[in-house]
């Protein structure tokens, strides 16, 4: 399509904005917060580089940067141009860069290869809370004018993004343009993640070789495929120790993400949206703004992680309140829907605990299964002759907040919206895409339809006083695009989407949406800007879910990642697990419950009021302290935890993820707690203690509050009790006031 404005993808970063001045700095500029430096070179007439992303330098003077840039100058070697020019944010083949262009694109195959020249660097910084640079660029010959933002947040997250300006008289169709942040000698190794649905966030490692390594997401969505984080790092690297540096493109629609070392020692992680051909001309004057790349530094997977966090945390929509403990129909009816059912659900649920309850697929016209409906957003009064109003009413009796699934996204071709505008269904006009889950993408880029969801979703909201969306896209897009034009359209829909999402929120500022896409395939930080939460996977056993959270966490705080209690014997696999293990591996996250209670027994029903009840004492600190991780030498057993901000509390998970190499498993480390202070330090059990005979094998101090240092803690640790596999121990750790 053609593009007459900024399209850009996500809002700002947050921060100070001191007054800026509009200048050309003579010297390197230097922003740091959170324990990173971000150290620009823009004293040149090309386009800005980094120095150096990473450890803080603290009072760096003029004289330091200036020297930092004279020692950052590469030699010319042989066989090679003889200026050798620096590569800069936005990777330009012009320079003699031979690895991947950050721009590419043509008019009919002119101006194939741009090459900017600065005209003005505006820089807004703050001492110890960072700053943004807008850089403002332009090369006449190609008719193009670029103006970059790279900002360093408090929390400690850089952020690039770009906005391309078509300045010249004809138009210019852009193939890509993506932005990268570069990585140093050190970063040896990487971590990625791969996955399906059931089994996202996979991770993965191997050697930085030279040459480009390339995560490509052309699924329409971000894909259970897709990596989270890109992340370079020292060999060996670990929750608490080694030098990382991770990347996040945040974007909902088709993306890359690459890491790419040149035989130069020039190493880079990089990423931008990946643009089909002719979806994105710029007519003259028109605008393309690029996702957001951000990235964070850290000695260890646990700080760089903390600082996405903290960063998502400080955003002004992060949820402020405590997050409700949920119930969800979905693996308790499905597409059954029976008004005395799901009343006998509500009852159970708001017995345990539950503060909302959340009503799944199903509700409306047609759909009594997956192969009819959708599209058709209204109460089918075949099932609800009276609407949703009794099973509404009587949640609320219970003082439950009530939720709605939607997928407004998509559309069955058996439905009165598909027979009515065929013209709806995304297509390269001259056929349709392969069916998935019998569902056809709708084409939000059409007016008209992103018109009739608009107004029926805003209906129902309002009509219902919905309190949560559960927002569903249970299909990757294949050959989308605007069928009557045969134009390609997933970056028209992704942008659609997100303008839908918007518009919600602003008729209903209280309404709060979950981001949930086949379970975690649409699990990034666009979408994130408007959504208060992830469904992490459809897969609720809670061994394969304690890695998908393990992983998912590295980018999203637990409040964000929500994670329930199914069944005794998992959907999706067929394993069958204690309740214990269910709730202790939903405890840390925004909890819920995807479980027919009215098939549970009293014996559960008690423990789980009792889980629930205890997750509430502690939800402040869950949601609100620093998630630490251990390196155990044993990858059978895991240690995760949160510690309060002041560092006066912890709460970690002991697991044992399978049988491990040697019994008991000896002595594990608390970290993150203050060297200084003394906890006193016990188990906590939920429900009733586990037998002491056999496994579980407990240790003597089990028995009693011991009070040990952070430091102790952290070093020689404690021992562990030997737990059977696929269960867990809870260990709740307090500042005493004894000295």
């Amino acid at each position: 399509m053609k593009l007459k404005a900024v399209t850009t993808t996500t809002s700002a970063l947050p921060g100070p904005r001191p007054a800026s001045e509009a200048r050309r700095p003579s010297a390197p500029i230097h922003l740091q917060a959170a324990g990173t430096s971000l150290v620009l070179d823009t004293t040149g007439p090309r386009l800005p580089r980094v120095l150096h992303w990473g450890r803080a330098l603290g009072r760096a003077d003029v004289e330091e940067l200036a020297a930092i840039a004279a020692v950052s100058v590469r030699p010319v070697v042989t066989d090679s141009i003889d200026e050798p020019l620096p590569v800069g944010v936005l990777a330009e083949s012009a320079t003699g860069w031979s690895g991947t262009p950050g721009i590419q694109g043509s008019r009919r195959g002119v101006g194939f290869s741009p090459l900017f020249t600065t005209s003005n660097v505006d820089v807004a910084a703050t001492p110890s809370q960072g700053g943004r640079v807008v850089i403002s660029a332009h090369d006449d010959a190609a008719g193009l004018a670029l103006e970059l933002t790279v900002e360093l947040t408090p929390a400690g997250i850089v952020g690039v993004q770009a906005s391309l300006t078509n300045s010249g008289t004809d138009d210019y169709q852009l193939d890509h343009l993506s932005l990268n942040l570069p990585v140093p000698t050190a970063a040896a190794e990487l971590l990625d993640f791969t996955g399906r649905h059931l089994r996202e966030r996979a991770p993965q490692r191997h050697p930085f070789n030279l040459g480009s390594y390339v995560r490509s997401g052309r699924r329409g969505r971000t894909g259970a495929d897709a990596t989270l984080l890109l992340i370079a790092g020292e060999p060996g690297f670990g929750f608490r120790r080694g030098e990382v540096w991770g990347v996040h493109t945040a974007w909902s629609g088709n993306h890359v993400t690459y890491a790419e070392r040149e035989n130069t020692g020039v190493a880079m992680l990089a990423g931008g949206e990946l643009l089909t051909s002719g979806e994105v001309v710029l007519n003259p004057g028109g605008k393309y703004g690029t996702p957001q790349l951000l990235g964070a530094y850290g000695n260890g997977l646990d700080e760089m992680s903390s600082r996405f966090h903290e960063y998502l945390r400080a955003r002004p929509q992060h949820p402020r309140t405590p997050r409700l403990v949920a119930l969800n129909t979905w693996e308790a009816v499905y597409f059954d829907h029976d008004l005395a059912t799901l009343k006998a659900l509500a009852d159970r649920a708001a017995r345990v605990g539950v503060e909302r309850y959340i009503l799944d697929d199903g509700w409306f016209r047609g759909r009594r299964d997956d192969s009819a409906g959708l599209g058709d957003w209204f109460v089918d009064d075949t099932v609800w002759p009276d609407g949703l109003h009794p099973l509404v009413n009587h949640v609320r009796a219970l003082g439950m907040q009530f939720g709605l699934w939607f997928e407004p996204e998509m559309i069955n071709l058996n439905s009165d919206a598909a027979r009515a505008h065929p013209e709806w269904v995304m297509s390269n006009g001259t056929r349709l895409p392969p069916s998935a889950r019998n569902q056809h993408v709708l084409d939000l880029g059409n007016p008209d339809a992103f018109a009739y969801v608009l107004e029926r979703m805003d209906a129902l909201v309002g009509e219902y006083r919905i309190d949560y969306i559960k927002w569903d896209h249970n299909r990757d897009l294949v050959d989308a695009g605007h069928p009557r034009a045969g134009t390609p359209g997933v970056h028209d829909q992704t942008l659609a989407a997100y303008r839908l999402m918007d518009e919600l929120r602003e008729r209903y500022p209280s309404l709060e949406i979950e981001s949930c896409s086949s379970g975690g395939a649409r699990a990034d930080l666009g979408v994130l800007q408007r959504a208060e939460r992830i469904w992490a996977s459809d897969c609720i056993d809670p061994l394969e879910r304690q890695s998908i959270q393990r992983w998912t966490g590295l980018l999203l705080p637990p409040e964000m990642i929500g994670s329930h209690v199914g069944a005794p014997t998992a959907h999706t696999t067929g394993r069958t697990h204690v309740l214990d293990f269910r709730a202790g591996t939903a405890f840390f996250y925004h909890f819920g419950l995807e479980w027919d209670l009215t098939s549970a027994s009293e014996t559960d029903l008690v423990a789980l009021g009792r889980w629930i009840e205890l997750h509430k004492s502690f939800r402040e600190l869950l949601h609100r302290g620093t998630v630490v991780r251990a390196d155990h030498a044993d990858p059978a057993h895991w240690l995760q935890g949160v510690v309060s901000k002041d560092g006066s509390e912890a709460l970690f998970a002991f697991v044992a993820m399978q049988t491990g190499a040697w019994a008991p498993p000896g002595r594990i480390r608390l970290p993150g707690l203050d060297d200084e202070l003394r906890y006193e330090v016990r188990l906590l059990h939920p429900v009733d203690p586990p037998r002491r005979h056999g496994l579980p094998a407990f240790p003597a101090w089990a028995d009693h509050v011991v009070t040990l240092s952070g430091a102790a803690l952290a070093g020689p640790g404690i021992q562990a009790p030997a737990l059977q596999p696929e269960h867990l121990q809870l260990i709740h750790v307090v500042r005493t006031a004894r000295p």
